[in-house]
C-alpha cells in the first residue's frame, strides 16, 4: 500500500476561511485546506501549491497577489500580511531536517525542525525568490528576484542575493 498526502484538490468550503473575490488559477492544490485561511480579493496563480500542515496555519491576508508555481509548506506556520506581492515561483519553507547524530545516517534521517515565517503588509517577494525557516519580512520590505533569505528583513529594507544581504531602504 502507498501512503499518500492527498491529491491537493479542494473545495472552497474546506478552506479554514476564504474572503469575497478570491481567484484560484487553474492547477493550483491546496494541502490540510481545514487550516488555511485567506482574505479578500486574493490572486493565486496557475499551478501553485499551498501545503498546509495537520497542525499550524497558513493565513494569506487580502489583497495579496501570489505568482504562478509557487510553493509555500507551512509546517511551522506561514502568515502573510495584505498587500503583499509574491513573484511567480517563489518558495516559502518552514521546515528543516536537523543533522543526525551519526554522520553516517543521511540527513533525511535527521529530526525535523519547525519555524514559522511571516511576510508583513506590503511586503514584495521576486521571482524565484526562497524563504528559509523561521524569517520575518519587514513590513514594505523588497526581496529581490533569486534571493536566498535565511534572516530576518527589516521593514522597507531592500535584499537581495545569496544569502540575501541588505542593499538599502526605500
Amino acid at each position: 500500500m502507498v501512503r499518500t498526502h492527498g491529491s491537493g484538490v479542494f473545495a472552497l468550503e474546506q478552506l479554514a476561511r476564504v474572503g469575497k473575490n478570491t481567484c484560484f488559477e487553474p492547477g493550483v492544490l491546496i494541502f490540510h485546506p481545514e487550516n488555511v485561511e485567506i482574505g479578500d480579493e486574493v490572486y493565486v496563480g496557475h499551478y501553485t501549491i499551498l501545503k498546509a500542515y495537520y497542525k499550524n496555519r497558513m493565513a494569506i491576508g487580502s489583497r495579496t497577489w501570489i505568482g504562478q508555481q509557487c510553493f509555500f509548506h507551512s509546517a511551522g506556520g506561514i502568515t502573510i500580511g495584505a498587500r503583499v506581492g509574491v513573484g511567480p515561483g517563489v518558495k516559502i519553507l518552514t521546515s528543516k531536517h536537523r543533522f543526525p547524530e551519526d554522520p553516517e545516517a543521511p540527513i533525511m534521517d535527521g529530526e525535523i525542525a519547525t519555524a514559522p515565517v511571516v511576510l508583513e503588509d506590503g511586503c514584495d517577494i521576486g521571482v524565484g525568490a526562497v524563504i528559509m525557516p523561521g524569517v520575518e519580512i519587514g513590513r514594505g520590505a523588497q526581496v529581490g528576484a533569486g534571493a536566498v533569505v535565511t534572516r530576518n528583513v527589516p521593514a522597507r529594507a531592500i535584499v537581495a542575493g545569496v544569502p540575501a544581504r541588505l542593499l538599502g531602504h526605500r
